[in-house]
């Protein structure tokens, strides 16, 4: 099944956050913990390289504003956003994946 199949199910969460070590660790750390899945991870530097940003594609529903505002409260995470599962990122990618 592809990922435009699964638009209805799945929504791609996306991060801008701080660029130093540790910070995909904590963003992680905080899935781990509240046991949310991931099932998609993109993470490419932005700008001049003090931030990155992070797309993540979830598969969440019931519990996406609990997982949203636990992101927010991360120190080195300014800003989230949230997209559709049909977010170009995961469409191009799934093209790598696929052939």
């Amino acid at each position: 099944m592809s990922v435009l199949e699964l638009t209805d199910k799945r929504t791609v969460l996306e991060l801008t956050v701080a660029n130093h070590p540790g910070v995909m660790s904590h963003v992680c750390g905080l899935f781990a913990r509240r046991a949310y899945n991931v099932e998609g991870i993109l993470c490419m530097p932005i700008g001049n390289g003090d931030c990155s940003r992070i797309w993540l594609m979830v598969n969440e529903m019931g519990r996406l504003e609990q997982m949203i505002k636990h992101l927010e409260k991360l120190e080195d995470v300014f800003e989230v956003g949230r997209h559709g599962a049909g977010h170009e990122v995961f469409e191009r990618l799934e093209g790598f994946f696929n052939e």
